[in-house]
C-alpha cells in the first residue's frame, strides 16, 4: 500500500509540474464563489486547469498527508481529453499524466 501512496504522491507532483510548464499555473486563486461550485470539476465557475490546481491537487495532497482512504476509481483523463480536444498536442503530456493518476488510483498494475 505504501508504494501505491508514494507513486500517487509523485504523480501529483508531475501533474503540478506540467501545469507550470504549460503556463497554466496561477498565483491568483479563483474567487470564493468559484471555489464553492457544486458542479463536477467546477465547470460552471473555472477552467479545468484551475480546478486541477485549486481543488484536485490540494484535496489529494490532504488525503495523502492524513492517511485517508483514497478513492478507488478516477476518471479525470476523459474529462481532460474532452476539455483539451482543441489543444490535444499542447495538453498531451498533462492528459497522459492524468491517465496514469487514474490508473494508480484504480490500483491497476
Amino acid at each position: 500500500m505504501e508504494a501505491r501512496v508514494s507513486a500517487i504522491a509523485e504523480q501529483l507532483l508531475l501533474i503540478e509540474r506540467e501545469l507550470r510548464v504549460q503556463g497554466w499555473w496561477s498565483e491568483q486563486p479563483p474567487s470564493a464563489q468559484a471555489l464553492a461550485s457544486q458542479q463536477p470539476f467546477c465547470v460552471d465557475s473555472m477552467a479545468f486547469e484551475q480546478w486541477l490546481q485549486w481543488i484536485f491537487l490540494p484535496r489529494m495532497k490532504q488525503m495523502l498527508e492524513a492517511g485517508a482512504q483514497l478513492p478507488s476509481v478516477s476518471g479525470i483523463r476523459p474529462m481532460a481529453e474532452q476539455v483539451y480536444s482543441d489543444r490535444a498536442a499542447q495538453a498531451g503530456e498533462l492528459i497522459c499524466l492524468l491517465g496514469e493518476f487514474d490508473r494508480l488510483i484504480g490500483g491497476a498494475d
